[in-house]
């Protein structure tokens, strides 16, 4: 077939997002599609953006097709863009709703492809009621919807919320393994690049650092007094979307200064498995999520996980197996990560690992999209 992704691509960074449409482009193309890739020449004005810069100065990934052509915020380049679009009449596009921003843009786009009366179209929806809500997000997203045929949605929160808004085709399809990181090194090797003692107990943060993601309450949980007598401690990788004091300051407050290691500029891709191989395990303390991209690297470098029970996060983590499912709060995750560093608290913990990992397979993932679009 000949298919056309639209949403973030290189040189943007995108959160994640950017990697798994590249991802999936090249999955496609191994399984012998055409695939074009319709990413932004402005993604977001400046106001939406918390982080330090959209772009990444990494080399683009060999054998794509990119156009960076999208204004997020121009409605007469949405009109063009559809055009061209309709004219190429892909036999599918493949396209990612994450916010709402977004519904105005994808929305008219996909109402002139749809002119062409032949391509279909299939959203990935990663949120469709937003973690951080601002005005307008019902009325976009409304928009969005009915310009799409059918969606996948990556966990059963956001299926529900779909159902709440229309009755096309949808399916249910978790995030699959990010398999493009490169392998795990030894947890030695990591400390050495990363400047950390590798006799130490290291736990995880990973990821831009939102208030949704609940990192303050992790920060609350290392002042427990358990976790300073195991001698753990916390490394924070990602970049802080909003005020940066409020931790700095409750880090202070919580005496935890020597046992936090703060990392966070952006994190290149090719730097990230020193992150996840010098850690023991890796700690989700979200307040709100649909699901994460963050377990799916977890599950590639085959790391344990405390994953709190918000959203879809505890469908891909069962409690007890792979890791543990804690409530939203400093006590509950602190008993988390004192239970992982308890001798046989979890047996049979790397044969588990690489059966659930098995679960989130990109062959599968496209498998229920050309599905649920009908092309099967």
């Amino acid at each position: 077939m000949n298919i056309t992704i639209i949403g973030s691509a290189h040189p943007l960074r995108g959160g994640g997002i950017a990697t798994f449409n590249e991802r999936m482009a090249e999955v496609l193309q191994q399984q012998g599609h055409r695939v074009v890739v319709y990413s932004f020449s402005l993604q977001y004005p400046s106001f939406l953006f918390p982080g330090k810069s959209q772009f990444t100065d990494e080399p683009a990934p060999k054998g794509l097709e990119i156009r960076s052509l999208i204004n997020s915020i121009n409605p007469l380049n949405w009109i063009r863009v559809g055009n061209r679009i309709k004219q190429e009449k892909p036999d599918l596009i493949i396209v990612r709703y994450w916010l709402p921003f977004m519904g105005p843009c994808f929305g008219t786009i996909l109402r002139r492809v749809r002119k062409n009366k032949h391509t279909k179209i299939v959203a990935i929806t990663d949120n469709v009621i937003p973690h951080e809500h601002r005005p307008g997000d019902m009325a976009f997203t409304k928009y969005f919807l009915k310009s799409a045929d059918a969606f996948l949605a990556m966990s059963r929160d956001v299926l529900k919320d779909l159902r709440q808004f229309t009755d096309k085709p949808a399916v249910f399809s978790p995030h699959p393994v990010y398999d493009n990181y490169g392998e795990a090194v030894s947890k030695e090797a990591a400390c050495k690049k990363l400047e950390l003692n590798p006799s130490e107990k290291y736990i995880l943060f990973f990821g831009f650092i939102r208030k949704y993601k609940g990192l303050d309450i992790l920060l609350d949980a290392m002042k427990d007094e358990r976790i300073k007598q195991a001698g753990i401690k916390l490394i924070v990788a990602g970049e802080f979307y909003g005020d940066t004091d409020a931790y700095t300051q409750q880090i202070e407050a919580n005496g935890i200064a020597d046992n936090v290691h703060l990392f966070t500029s952006f994190i290149p891709n090719d730097e990230i498995k020193y992150y996840f191989s010098a850690a023991d395990l890796v700690v989700q303390p979200y307040r709100t999520a649909t699901q994460s991209g963050i377990t799916q690297v977890a599950y590639h470098f085959e790391k344990p996980m405390v994953v709190t029970n918000v959203g879809g996060l505890a469908e891909v983590v069962p409690d007890g197996k792979v890791g543990f499912v804690a409530e939203p709060d400093a006590t509950s995750i602190a008993d988390a990560i004192i239970k992982f560093y308890t001798p046989a608290s979890l047996p049979n913990l790397q044969e588990n690992i690489a059966t659930e990992k098995q679960k989130y397979s990109w062959d599968t993932l496209l498998q229920n999209l050309f599905t649920v679009a009908g092309l099967h």
